[in-house]
């Protein structure tokens, strides 16, 4: 007769094949964006797939971020500054 091993009374939960790792396209999608129906396939879920991925400890993350505020900024100022051109 085979003995026990000292650690068979401890339950093993099984992880869930279906579950995809965090490094998968598409996982760093907020909920929300998830319930609106927008993936990494699209252009604006590629986009916020892209910013949710970005870790603000490394310096090149940063500078990624700062260069997408740049890049989504400037139109807006640049509308602002010809509606004050205008008045």
């Amino acid at each position: 007769m085979a003995q026990p091993d000292e650690y068979d009374d401890e339950p093993v939960e099984l992880l869930d094949d279906s579950a995809e790792p965090d490094w998968f396209p598409g996982n760093h999608l907020p909920a929300d964006a998830r319930r609106l129906g927008l993936t990494h396939h699209v252009p604006d879920g590629a986009l916020l797939d892209f910013a949710g991925s970005l870790d603000g400890a490394k310096p090149y993350h940063r500078f990624a971020a700062w260069l997408l505020l740049v890049v989504f900024g400037l139109p807006v100022l640049f509308a602002l500054m010809r509606l004050f051109q205008a008045l």
